[in-house]
């Protein structure tokens, strides 16, 4: 007896599930930068997934604006619970890190590495959670202000108010700003050196006058409470990290679209260093993630 071919429904699921994943980086993206958090992102990606396989796709005129649509709704309501529950955060929380693999033209894939920059993601913030999703979906994931609107279920003047609005309270884009690689490596070493020597040496030059440290433990390890400041973050670096940091093992990483720095003790990353950068090239911000939590997933990842 010869074999039966795949009956029309199983292609039909085949094809239904191969759309949604062609779709996944994208809605990776927008839910990462919306929620701040790999974890929750790929909850709602995967909230969007099930909704997706209950949904008769022949009943939806655009399934890809469908998909954007459910998963940036998802996203804002999940963002709305994680504000409630920041308030309670011990210490200054920063964004998860992530290793993204970005799979697209040189032009495009320098727009959205920057988007992924630890800094623009703390600028991200001071938005609603509205704010934030209208924001990116327009100027990030360039969605005409029709489609932004229809996904928000808003009229498109109110959605024109609300971008402008974002753009309004974010202000200026400088913390996009990324130097050459190369730049950023020389910059990354000189930091490991200073750490590893105790001295300041070349890095004091490589650091803005005002340069900041954050330190997200979230509560569970060892890490500095308050956001430093000028000379403090150099003292801090060769008086303090110098003597607890000396026995780790260091790489590169790419981490948020740039060059930055995973620590490891025995094998477990221990901590993860990014910075920001001001238009001179120089260090402004930098971000030291200590919260076991947000390194557990620090992994390859592909996201648009």
């Amino acid at each position: 007896m010869s074999k039966s071919n795949p009956s029309s429904a199983a292609r039909d699921s085949d094809a239904h599930i191969r759309f949604f994943e062609e779709a996944r980086p994208r809605l990776l993206g927008i839910a990462y930068r919306i929620l701040g958090t790999r974890a929750e992102a790929e909850d709602a990606v995967q909230d969007t997934f099930l909704r997706w396989q209950a949904t008769d796709v022949d009943s939806i005129e655009s399934p890809g604006a469908w998909l954007t649509t459910a998963c940036t709704r998802r996203s804002i309501d999940m963002l709305r619970a994680a504000y409630r529950s920041r308030v309670d955060y011990v210490g200054n929380w920063l964004p998860e890190p992530i290793h993204a693999i970005i799979d697209s033209d040189a032009e495009a894939q320098m727009e959205l590495s920057s988007s992924l920059s630890t800094a623009f993601l703390l600028m991200l913030e001071r938005l609603t959670p509205r704010e934030r999703a209208a924001y990116l979906l327009h100027e990030i994931f360039d969605m005409s202000y029709g489609d932004v609107a229809a996904s928000l279920d808003m009229t498109e003047p109110a959605c024109r108010k609300l971008v402008s609005r974002a753009k309004a309270r974010i202000g200026e884009d400088h913390v996009r700003f990324t130097p050459t690689q190369e730049r950023q490596e020389e910059l990354l070493a000189a930091f490991e050196e200073a750490i590893r020597s105790g001295q300041p040496g070349q890095l004091t030059a490589m650091l803005a006058s005002d340069v900041r440290l954050t330190a997200d433990g979230g509560g569970k390890v060892a890490t500095v409470i308050d956001v430093l400041e000028g000379s403090a973050v150099t003292a801090f670096l060769t008086e303090r990290l110098s003597g607890w940091w000396q026995s780790y093992e260091w790489s590169f990483a790419d981490l948020n679209g740039s060059r930055g720095l995973v620590l490891r003790d025995g094998g477990t990353i221990v901590a993860a260093v990014s910075f920001a950068y001001d238009t001179a090239g120089r260090i402004a911000e930098i971000f030291v993630v200590r919260n076991p939590d947000k390194l557990a997933a620090l992994d390859e990842v592909t996201m648009h």
